[in-house]
């Protein structure tokens, strides 16, 4: 949610690494980024959570963000998202009420399902059952927030009883609420378009962070579908509250800024989630639009369409027109990849918040 109309600026970790790169060294890079970002005036700083993937490889962001917590003093924290169909509503109720505290009230959450095939076998998750999932324990993870026991709500995944226990006297009750109060801000990521999730998360008056993948003609699907959303709850939108998750590459020149984007850890990260949904059978998801050919759904495509290169001047005339385009969001999200050239990276950074941002302010 942007204040006074100022961009808010945003990181997300996915994360997605080089897997020979040592885990210990990935996380320390992106604990670096972390402080990185709060030195330059970052508001939110988002972790991603997948089990057995060696690219993508922080299990468990809310441990990752505590570290976070130790190392910076202002920055907004968030997992992104909780994957809900792997934990008990219970335990994340609990440890994400715990955070908001431990972090005074930094805390950001953001609930979805997990995509990676692997985790969802390992945890025992049939894909068709996700959504259902998600949307049973985020109904008894709000129920526990705002409500005092005792309790007994049955579901088709879960069941929280707690009724017998109860001694008010010894102080054994409830689980701890967050600090925030009725509890911290909710996001729903968004990826497909006309999606029936995003407008009922809308309703719900949860925000919306769209994915760094799709193109401008989703981007504005996915305003629309909330907004309808919103409406469905006599709540007028509020472009605001929108995120955008962007890749985002700056380089002294447009030039050497196209070259990178390509070859390093940005292109190679597209390129391996391309992989991944073709095998999925799932590349539908990225297309500019449902009739494009699958073999123009490529690196050429993403590098001209939707990934934002450039030098300062191009990628704030991007950006520019990005928000000409869509509606002026509030929250832009730029995506972190591997330190496969630190320097580059960190001079790219450096060059967004200190050319690129005052440009757009």
């Amino acid at each position: 949610m942007s204040e006074n109309g100022r961009l808010r600026l945003g990181m997300f970790v996915m994360p997605v690494h080089d897997p020979r790169k040592p885990l210990s060294q990935c996380f320390d890079e992106d604990l670096e980024l972390a402080v990185r970002c709060e030195e330059l005036g970052f508001d939110d700083f988002w972790v991603g959570e997948h089990h057995s993937s060696t690219y993508e490889n922080i299990v468990m962001p809310e441990i990752f963000l505590a570290r976070v917590l130790g190392e910076t003093s202002r920055i907004r924290i968030g997992p992104a998202p909780v994957c809900l169909q792997y934990h008990h509503p219970a335990h994340v109720a609990g440890r994400l009420a715990f955070l908001d505290h431990l972090s005074h009230g930094r805390l950001n959450v953001c609930f979805g399902p997990g995509a990676i095939p692997t985790d969802m076998e390992m945890f025992g998750v049939e894909p068709s059952e996700a959504g259902r999932r998600v949307v049973e324990s985020i109904n008894m993870i709000l129920e526990l927030w705002t409500s005092d026991p005792p309790y007994d709500l049955s579901g088709e995944f879960w069941k929280i009883r707690l009724h017998d226990n109860l001694d008010t006297e010894m102080g054994l009750g409830g689980p701890h609420r967050p600090l925030q109060q009725p509890h911290p801000p909710i996001w729903t990521p968004s990826i497909s378009r006309d999606s029936v999730g995003l407008r009922k998360a809308a309703a719900r008056g949860f925000l919306p962070i769209s994915h760094h993948m799709v193109g401008t003609e989703v981007l504005r699907n996915h305003w629309a579908t909330y907004s309808s959303g919103c409406r469905d709850d006599d709540r007028e939108p509020d472009l605001q509250d929108w995120s955008v998750s962007r890749n985002i590459f700056v380089a002294d020149t447009t030039e050497e800024a196209l070259r990178l984007a390509r070859s390093n850890s940005l292109g190679q990260c597209i390129e391996y989630i391309l992989e991944l949904t073709r095998r999925g059978d799932a590349l539908d998801m990225w297309k500019r639009t449902p009739d494009q050919a699958d073999e123009e759904c490529n690196l050429d495509y993403f590098v001209d369409e939707v990934i934002i290169a450039g030098d300062p001047a191009e990628v704030t005339r991007q950006l520019q027109a990005l928000r000409a385009d869509i509606g002026d969001f509030g929250s832009l999200v730029l995506v972190a990849h591997d330190f496969d050239d630190k320097d580059s990276w960190l001079h790219s950074l450096d060059l967004f918040a200190n050319e690129v941002v005052p440009a757009l302010q």
